[in-house]
């Protein structure tokens, strides 16, 4: 199956291009800010927009990567922005 974050839930097409990142991403918002307090844990954000080529670089070269997103999920919560939105 399939890795999913929440960001599957989006309706953002670029938010939705990130719904099967290895990182597990959620959107901004309450339950972003609740998990960090929760957790005591920063926040991790990235903000990007579909046509964005870094963006892009970024998630194939780094949040795809395993030792890279197991870091970002254990140490951050990790929170995607569209820029367009």
């Amino acid at each position: 199956m399939e890795h999913e974050n929440a960001l599957i839930n989006e309706k953002s097409p670029y938010l939705l291009q990130h719904a099967h990142d290895l990182v597990d991403w959620l959107p901004w918002g309450e339950e972003a800010f609740e998990r960090a307090k929760r957790d005591n844990k920063p926040i991790f954000l990235s903000i990007g927009y579909s046509t964005c080529h870094w963006c892009h670089v970024m998630a194939r070269e780094s949040f795809n990567d395993p030792v890279v997103a197991k870091l970002i999920n254990e140490t951050f919560v990790p929170v995607k922005v569209d820029r367009e939105e």
